[in-house]
């Protein structure tokens, strides 16, 4: 049996069965067959490694159902469209691929990175030098923050970084170029805290490296607007969906710290890290200190839907 597997015509059950031996072993799924992870490898002149030119998705599966496949799919080609990239795939062929690589690697909870690259050009900035796109998706399992965070909140801070003005490079777009993210990472890393919160030029705040933010006000919860350059993310938008079916007053509004120091509750969410409770920013405790009702109340809603809405695995 070649290592390279079947293409994405022959993603069916009977190509899992003659793959039962890639369980062993971590499986990529790489332009349109799977390799074993040691044989998963790109060129040096591909330009999502050389520029950071390319697109990505972060997708979760829940006992074997890929949370919301379809609206990180969509995101994904939004992405892509706007940089004028090419998936060398239709969403259907996408979707089957990593139904593929969940299965051939046994995973039903697990974490999917998908990415898309411009390709294998020239040392040359030129796009028009990469004849065809790269893709490979990656499944295994992440825990972003330890359980004892989800249960007695996480420390952030703000850091000097400012966030990406959306007429540079619009946090709007998943790319693989997260040089903001990481540098604002390293600050709270020096700060002492796992988290940074990322204010845009204007002083107001934005989204934390990896999360978007959210602060509840009696019955008010708030989050930023996209254009004051944050990611819509995924978790954000069913959150917003959970909170209003509860009944709180949900709004996208521009804020500054004071907002979120004086707020009676404040919580970060992300597809990896899902809903995340604060309980202090800059050194200044939240509310009560300790993860609030309503923060609680929105992740039982919320890990009631992950095994609702999305593409089950069969």
């Amino acid at each position: 049996m070649s290592r390279k597997g079947q293409s994405t015509q022959q993603l069916n059950n009977s190509t899992i069965q003659q793959h039962k031996w890639a369980y062993m072993s971590l499986k990529i799924f790489l332009n349109d067959h799977l390799v074993d992870k040691n044989d998963a490898t790109v060129s040096v002149f591909d330009h999502g490694l050389l520029y950071g030119d390319g697109v990505f998705e972060g997708i979760r599966s829940y006992d074997g159902l890929v949370f919301k496949l379809k609206e990180h799919l969509d995101r994904l080609f939004e992405s892509a469209h706007t940089l004028m990239l090419e998936i060398p795939m239709p969403k259907d062929a996408l979707e089957k691929a990593v139904i593929l690589t969940l299965k051939a690697n046994g995973l039903k909870d697990a974490y999917i990175r998908l990415v898309v690259t411009r390709g294998s050009g020239d040392l040359g900035l030129d796009p028009r030098k990469c004849k065809k796109a790269t893709l490979f998706i990656i499944a295994d399992k992440i825990a972003l923050y330890p359980r004892d965070y989800y249960e007695k909140g996480l420390k952030i801070a703000t850091v000097p970084t400012v966030r990406n003005h959306p007429e540079a490079l619009n946090p709007q777009l998943k790319t693989l170029n997260y040089l903001n993210n990481i540098l604002a990472k390293i600050e709270a890393t020096n700060a002492g805290v796992d988290e940074a919160i990322l204010l845009n030029a204007q002083g107001h705040v934005t989204e934390c490296t990896g999360e978007n933010i959210f602060y509840v006000d009696g019955k008010k919860l708030v989050t930023p607007p996209p254009y004051v350059g944050i990611l819509k993310g995924i978790t954000r938008d069913t959150v917003m969906r959970l909170g209003a079916e509860a009944g709180l007053d949900v709004s996208e509004e521009v804020f500054t710290r004071h907002d979120l120091y004086t707020a009676d509750e404040v919580f970060l969410t992300g597809t990896a890290a899902e809903i995340v409770p604060v309980v202090r920013i800059d050194n200044r405790m939240i509310g009560s200190g300790k993860p609030g009702k309503i923060t609680l109340a929105l992740t039982r809603a919320f890990h009631k839907v992950t095994s609702k809405e999305g593409v089950r695995i069969r």
